[in-house]
């Protein structure tokens, strides 16, 4: 059954307000576990958690925008989308100063609840991905993209226990870090088809 537009907007409305909630919670406990352990995999995804909350919140302002007006948000979140790049960088580059490996357990088990969070997330949205363009795309795609992100980190915690390096750490950091890339490329492709539909073919 299709839902009128308004009743798809509110509902998508309080979605969108859930995921945001859920992103914001859970930045505070993986980031205060990936400080506490040394998690270079875990810092980066923390602050995808955040950036997930502020494209979330964005999408909330931006709804009731014009096709135009929400193509040029949508252009913004792909920029958003590189932050936690940029800051996996910064803690690779730490962690290959003093390579100490994390603690397997916490690193296992935050990764986990990471993974139980974004799973909620994506399946709150995957009826929205096409609702609202490129603005509901990047809030999905990077939902289900952290999904990815936290088996990884998951694996990563048993290989960290099994070896006692911190190669598997730095590596599934690196991963989370290219897959953000990889979105904020995705959501930019789309915002510009968006904005050039909504100002012409000369735009």
């Amino acid at each position: 059954m299709i839902m009128p537009a308004n009743a798809a907007d509110r509902s998508l409305r309080r979605v969108v307000g859930i995921v945001a909630l859920l992103n914001l919670g859970y930045f505070g406990v993986e980031f205060a576990v990936a400080l506490a352990i040394g998690s270079v995999s875990l810092f980066a995804d923390s602050v995808d958690f955040l950036e997930d909350a502020s494209v979330n919140l964005l999408i909330l302002i931006a709804l009731g925008w014009s096709l135009k007006a929400r193509a040029r948000v949508g252009m913004g979140l792909a920029a958003i989308l590189l932050v936690p790049a940029l800051a996996t960088l910064w803690a690779l580059w730490s962690k290959f100063q003093l390579p100490a490996p994390p603690a397997p357990l916490p690193l296992t088990a935050t990764g986990l609840g990471a993974m139980l969070v974004n799973f909620s997330c994506a399946m709150l949205l995957v009826r929205f991905r096409h609702h609202s363009g490129s603005l509901t795309r990047a809030a999905f795609l990077s939902a289900r993209n952290d999904v990815l992100a936290n088996i990884a980190i998951i694996i990563a915690g048993a290989a960290t226990a099994m070896t006692h390096a911190a190669w598997p750490d730095m590596v599934v950091g690196a991963g989370i870090m290219l897959m953000n890339a990889d979105a904020a490329r995705e959501i930019w492709q789309a915002a510009r088809s968006e904005h050039r539909a909504a100002t012409g073919p000369h735009a």
